[in-house]
């Protein structure tokens, strides 16, 4: 038996298939999500990376195949049940997603808003506390998204994402448009909210930096389904041509050696 056979698994899906039209991005396709892994989704244009978050959170539904989360069927499962997996995620879109018309602070209290036994007292403590979590400070939560930069939107949106105390978080291309440093910033962040609150994170990505950095285990999208799991090491091993450009590239090299750069400053 491997460790990941000993482990729970919180998500779930078989047999996914998302077609639109004619054209079909998932077939068979299955995963297995781990609780407290972060989990790299990467894979060419196209192979549909962010339809598969759509569909495990339920703002896709697939053509055919099943999805599981926390053992809650969620394309067939009853509204209390779906209800509940709702308090239990939080996604965060590209960019952060956030309404234009509401403060930060607004903003991190909209998922909040389904709780009613919630005083607008609480609801605003609450909001900020989760923006102080993601490193805003204090004053960004009455800005507006439109005064913030774009690493302060991300951040903003995150704490949206963390409003219900989730235990899972998916996150959609969180370091798109940031500079290097302020995606090596978002990534260390990511990594210590996931070790200190126990989240388990899913995480939509192209950024070789972050799959370095900070991801637990990776999941290749291909040929319309999940090709390969696992780590790093496993990446080096495929000869599936996408795979092996993409993990033996020359972005894939200068990331692979600053992560090592970082280990060695780290235990230095």
């Amino acid at each position: 038996m491997t460790d990941n056979d000993q482990r729970e698994v919180v998500i779930r899906v078989r047999g996914l298939r998302n077609q639109f039209g004619t054209h079909v991005v998932h077939e068979d396709l299955d995963l297995d999500v781990y609780r407290g892994e972060i989990i790299g989704i990467v894979g060419g244009s196209g192979t549909g990376k962010s339809v598969l978050l759509r569909s495990i959170t339920g703002l896709q539904k697939p053509a055919a195949g099943s999805i599981e989360v926390f053992s809650v069927d969620v394309l067939h499962g009853t509204e209390e049940a779906r209800a509940t997996l709702d308090e239990r995620w939080g996604v965060m879109f590209q960019d952060g997603a956030l309404f234009s018309s509401l403060t930060v602070r607004e903003n991190v209290e909209v998922p909040m808003r389904a709780i009613h036994e919630l005083s607008p007292e609480i609801r605003r403590e609450l909001a900020d506390l989760k923006i102080s979590l993601v490193g805003l400070p204090y004053l960004a939560g009455d800005k507006y998204p439109s005064e913030l930069s774009g690493g302060m939107r991300k951040r903003a949106g995150l704490a949206r994402a963390l409003a219900l105390d989730p235990e899972i978080v998916f996150l959609d291309e969180p370091t798109a448009g940031l500079d290097p440093i302020g995606a090596a910033a978002f990534d260390t962040l990511i990594r210590t909210l996931s070790r200190s609150l126990g989240l388990t994170v899913f995480l939509v990505t192209h950024d070789l930096d972050t799959l370095y950095a900070i991801c637990d285990r990776i999941a290749v999208l291909a040929e319309r389904k999940v090709l390969v799991t696992g780590d790093l090491q496993d990446m080096l091993s495929v000869k599936h041509p996408w795979v092996h450009e993409y993990f033996h590239g020359p972005r894939a090299r200068a990331a692979m050696d600053a992560s090592a750069g970082a280990t060695g400053a780290k235990e230095e």
